[in-house]
């Protein structure tokens, strides 16, 4: 690495610090919720459907922010994301209503859209293929990094200042990246400070290398991508996976909750912890695939055999509430070891794109992969919030829990069977 140069890790961390703060900024609404509740008079179907207007918005855009990104390129895409979303996430402070509310979480969906869209295509842009899933397990963990300082800091600053200023403060942080955005960033073809044996060897790909010289984009038209079997695998994986990650995300307080009667800042070390434990998921994920790829395997083979792994690595958060009724710390490392499975699926299943697709594709094609996940994420949240309010009213709300846990531990299997039933061996699109 040394003789060839290691620019292209310093853009990685950039895209780490940026994926940091859009889930810390998404995951406020989850360590304030008992506030809001009080305040607002929710029931867990009202909080469901609070998720769902992020969660829609977010799924809407995504087939708009990665075309976006493809157009504007990652330097000023990316920019007008981070500065939009932070805008969209310390508006929260001025509301008053259910209504202003959820106008705040839509507008925090539509523009944390580009984040995903832009940190795929910057990978796909400055790395080769053997080395993708790694940069995306290490940029990937900033979801992780964002959901650890969350319980952490939010609850505390929340206690003492109130929910409000949460949001505005948590929000601001997302201009501090914008400096070193703006210091460290650009293009490969532009980019002064990149030896020129880093250059080749970041665009060493054989099959890639028609596009090192000009950086001009053809026009895609992304409802033309949707032909692709290649764009479906990719999609339906999202589908049937991201609502497993929203879940964890948004409703793990309240499980803590309610199965444990945890509360307020009795909630940080165990929401930490579990995503504490996913932080190695999403590094380990990126790293076993290009382990393969080095032992002489071929890329799409390695990517699929280690998402295999990983699908059935989730499979035992099934049982996390019973092996949590011997202690709250089992259950607290089984649900962290489903969420490290997760990230490590995830950190592949983006790289896929980048396999099957030319450079100049990937922010559709990921955008629409984004929307399907934000699809999937919109069921699981509007089925898990009438199951608990059900379950609730009868008294048996771990039931609810019971069921959604099932699916969460499941969902991998079903969609690598999927995937692997549309792609069976790797088939590179010819735009």
């Amino acid at each position: 690495m040394n003789k060839i140069g290691s620019y292209r890790w310093v853009i990685c961390g950039l895209l780490l610090f940026a994926t940091t703060v859009n889930y810390l900024d998404r995951a406020v609404i989850s360590l304030v919720k008992e506030y809001l509740d009080v305040e607002f008079n929710w029931t867990n179907s009202d909080y469901a459907n609070i998720t769902i207007a992020f969660q829609a918005s977010y799924a809407v855009a995504m087939m708009f922010a990665g075309r976006l990104i493809d157009w504007l390129g990652t330097k000023t895409g990316y920019a007008l994301s981070l500065i939009t979303w932070s805008l969209a996430a310390m508006s929260h402070f001025f509301i008053s209503t259910n209504l202003g509310f959820m106008f705040a979480r839509i507008g925090l969906g539509v523009t944390e859209s580009g984040n995903f869209p832009a940190a795929i295509k910057t990978v796909s842009e400055w790395f080769p293929k053997k080395e993708r899933s790694l940069a995306t397990g290490i940029f990937n963990a900033g979801t992780n990094v964002g959901a650890i300082i969350a319980p952490l800091s939010v609850p505390f600053i929340a206690a003492t200042y109130g929910w409000r200023l949460t949001f505005l403060i948590i929000g601001a942080f997302g201009f501090i990246w914008l400096i070193f955005w703006y210091l460290f960033y650009e293009t490969p073809q532009r980019q002064k400070r990149l030896s020129k044996e880093e250059f080749n060897y970041i665009h060493s790909d054989l099959d890639e290398q028609s596009n090192i010289v000009t950086e001009a984009v053809p026009k895609v038209n992304w409802t033309s991508l949707l032909k692709f079997k290649q764009t479906w695998a990719f999609a339906l994986g999202k589908f049937l996976t991201d609502g497993v990650w929203w879940f964890y995300l948004f409703w793990l307080p309240s499980f803590l909750k309610e199965q444990y009667g945890l509360t307020k800042t009795q909630l940080s070390l165990p929401t930490a912890l579990v995503f504490i434990i996913a932080t190695f998921g999403s590094v380990y994920g990126g790293w076993l695939p290009l382990k393969f790829i080095t032992n002489g395997m071929e890329v799409f083979r390695a990517r699929k055999k280690a998402m295999l792994i990983y699908a059935a690595c989730a499979l035992p958060v099934i049982i996390c509430q019973w092996v949590g009724g011997f202690n709250i710390w089992f259950a607290v490392i089984m649900i962290g070891f489903a969420a490290s499975a997760h990230q490590a699926w995830s950190a592949n299943i983006f790289t896929t794109v980048s396999d099957m697709f030319p450079k100049y594709a990937v922010g559709s094609v990921t955008g629409i992969g984004g929307m399907m996940g934000g699809l999937g994420g919109m069921l699981v949240s509007k089925i898990a919030g009438n199951l608990f309010d059900f379950y609730k009213t009868a008294g048996h709300i771990q039931t609810g829990y019971y069921i959604v846990f099932f699916y969460c531990g499941t969902a991998y299997l079903l969609a690598w069977t999927l995937m692997h039933y549309f792609v069976p061996r790797m088939e590179r699109i010819k735009l």
